[in-house]
């Protein structure tokens, strides 16, 4: 595992990924944020020695170097999911090539569904803290101890002080920035009512596909990390209807503007 991962980022750093300073992972929809960037260098993930190949159509599959806010960035636009059939070492691949290429943040996006009912389609919520559903760990491998402690502690998974800095300054440029617990679960298909009353049991406010693993990792790393959801659906047990694909990455679109904002003054201070 350490030597394919070393192979991986001696290739990028020779394609001039030199020392980033952010990492950023973008979600579902949410793939124009890198207008914002001066791109310098970009590579498809299946010219990436090793590098997982994203297969979701929405998901464009490629990494981005440049500058975003005065700072040096490194952003996978297209992410891995389990539900792909990515092992949870494939998921958080690229979290351990950017801590490896340097980062000392990242930033994740993503799409959830609100499963608390006062969040509206279109909302951002930071997450405060997460629920693991989705019944596996990327840190369950023999040799996780080369990378770090085995029994990695959770207190803090999306750090308090970003998360501070994000709801200062969602709160200076007038954005509402809900705050919430993230339930992520395996996937592909949507939950069933009953799996929305028991998210509604356990206090959930948002639930997603994604982002769990990455933020797993990133502390088992000590890479602080905060996340974004854009609320893309509302998941009412008693008043649900058919998901519609489309309509989801519409929603994100229209939020995106305000999630770019967000993380670009962020950009500028951390």
């Amino acid at each position: 595992m350490k030597e394919t991962l070393q192979e991986t980022v001696e290739h990028l750093k020779n394609a001039g990924f030199d020392e980033p300073e952010i990492g950023i992972i973008l979600g579902t929809g949410l793939g124009r944020f890198l207008d914002e960037v001066e791109i310098q260098q970009e590579v498809a993930y299946s010219d990436i020695p090793y590098f997982p190949t994203a297969t979701v159509e929405f998901h464009s599959g490629k990494l981005v170097y440049g500058k975003l806010a005065g700072k040096t960035v490194v952003v996978m636009s297209g992410r891995f999911h389990l539900y792909e059939g990515y092992t949870p070492w494939e998921v958080t691949y690229g979290v351990r090539v950017m801590h490896q290429l340097g980062i000392k943040a990242l930033l994740i996006s993503n799409a959830a569904g609100a499963v608390n009912l006062s969040f509206n389609k279109g909302d951002l919520m930071v997450i405060e803290d997460h629920i693991n559903l989705q019944g596996t760990s990327p840190l369950a491998f023999a040799t996780v101890g080369e990378f770090g402690d085995r029994f990695a502690d959770m207190l803090e998974p999306y750090s308090y002080e970003i998360n501070s800095l994000l709801k200062e300054i969602a709160k200076k440029h007038k954005i509402t920035l809900r705050e919430g617990i993230y339930a992520g679960v395996l996937g592909p298909q949507l939950e069933t009512r009953a799996e929305y009353r028991m998210l509604q049991i356990l206090e959930v406010d948002a639930v997603g596909m994604s982002t769990v693993p990455e933020v797993i990792v990133a502390k088992h790393l000590n890479v602080p990390c905060t996340a974004i959801s854009v609320i893309t659906d509302e998941c009412d047990p008693k008043h649900l209807a058919p998901i519609d694909i489309q309509e989801i990455i519409q929603i994100a679109g229209k939020a995106e503007p305000k999630m770019i904002l967000l993380f670009k003054e962020l950009i500028k201070i951390i």
